[in-house]
């Protein structure tokens, strides 16, 4: 892998008709922006179970991943990101924040009003397009 190009995943988690968003820590690069959480890829590692990983180690939470959607790459100044998106339930636990500053969980409507982070604005729009099929 580039050094300057880094592949991280991305959980896009629904319950209840609505979709978890968190807010980046103000220590982490693009402070207190919005993102679907996730984490870098491990040199071997299949994105579904880093996805797995991830979450568990940032929210404490067990995810199901139900669908995967697009692959997202965005140009930041200092490097480049693929992002793995995908689709999941909790299967077990509560979230407990211990990297982000915040979460929320709001409907597919109100997922737009949100600061979002760069890359995880063209991850949103493909969700949207994928759930609006459902939307009867």
């Amino acid at each position: 892998m580039n050094k300057n190009h880094i592949h991280v995943t991305c959980a896009i988690i629904e319950q209840d008709g609505c979709v978890l968003a968190a807010q980046r820590s103000r220590t982490m690069a693009m402070p207190l922006k919005w993102e679907f959480p996730g984490g870098k890829i491990k040199p071997g590692e299949i994105p579904e179970h880093c996805l797995c990983r991830e979450i568990a180690e940032e929210l404490a939470i067990k995810v199901a991943v139900d669908h995967a959607l697009a692959e997202v790459i965005h140009a930041y100044p200092d490097f480049t990101i693929t992002l793995y998106p995908f689709v999941c339930s909790i299967i077990s636990g509560t979230i407990i924040l211990r990297e982000h500053a915040a979460v929320t969980w709001l409907s597919r409507e109100e997922l737009a009003s949100l600061d979002w982070a760069e890359a995880d604005r063209p991850v949103l729009e493909t969700y949207l397009q994928f759930a609006g099929r459902d939307i009867p």
